[in-house]
């Protein structure tokens, strides 16, 4: 079996390599079997609003207790492969969060800063990193700034300099990556990479982003996909139900994923 130091150092690898690492958000053990069993998956990240919303939750407000249990069932569901995290802003402790979420077996998470105070965003990153050396696990914690999602109207270059203003104070407190969800344009892409680092974003993809390939060749590290998977697969269900309803048939081409 591969230790928990391993896998974090594992996915830290995969950020730092030059091919973008794609990561196919999951929300519970069956979707995670699913995307494991795939050649391709070199490691699994949770989406937190899927998980909120298998609950009946809306986004952000999923209780603790119960995030954490579905995350240790995903980790247990996927073996050897390396597990990040979606912990929202850490819960009111991140470093505590964090702590419980080893526990589970996770090696990685992204945390959100809701623009705090710089002072105390990067106070909560320096609380994740010890947390994660207490352990004994180099977490690798992928270092959310809402720059461009909580930017209100501000103008959009505020918010590019707000975005490489944090994401270089998150990196120097020992964060891995800087995520900044948000429909990227190749130039807003392109000056968070000189100002932040190669290899050192993280993105979302959303209808209207560039593709995996084209955030590559820019420079972005990673690239995940938050709750629109879970609202792919909750599309195919309600179109197939839909189709049923009309006297439709399961298709000959379903697989027995479950």
């Amino acid at each position: 079996m591969t230790t928990q130091a391993e896998k974090a150092q594992t996915l830290a690898r995969l950020h730092a390599a030059p091919e973008i690492l794609r990561v196919v958000n999951v929300w519970d053990a069956v979707s995670a079997r699913t995307i494991a069993a795939l050649p391709e998956t070199r490691a699994i990240a949770t989406a937190g609003h899927s998980i909120a919303a298998t609950f009946g939750y809306p986004d952000g407000q999923v209780p603790l207790e119960t995030m954490l249990d579905m995350v240790g069932r995903i980790v247990e569901a996927v073996g050897d492969l390396p597990v990040s995290t979606d912990l929202d802003a850490g819960y009111g402790d991140p470093g505590e969060t964090v702590r419980r979420a080893i526990g589970k077996g996770v090696v990685g998470a992204n945390v959100e800063d809701r623009l705090v105070p710089l002072d105390e965003a990067v106070a909560n990153v320096e609380a994740i990193i010890a947390a994660g050396e207490a352990e004994g696990v180099p977490f690798v914690l992928n270092a959310r700034t809402d720059a461009f999602v909580r930017a209100g109207k501000r103008p959009v270059e505020e918010s590019v300099a707000d975005a490489i203003e944090r994401g270089r104070a998150y990196l120097a407190a020992g964060a891995d990556l800087v995520f900044v969800p948000g429909i990227l344009n190749a130039d807003i892409a392109r000056q968070l990479v000189e100002g932040i680092g190669e290899r050192k974003i993280s993105v979302i993809g959303v209808p209207g982003a560039l593709s995996a390939g084209e955030y590559e060749a820019l420079g972005v590290a990673r690239i995940s996909y938050g709750p629109m998977t879970q609202r792919v697969a909750l599309t195919a269900l309600q179109d197939l139900a839909a189709d049923l309803y009309a006297d439709g048939v399961i298709p000959a081409s379903t697989r027995a994923l479950n």
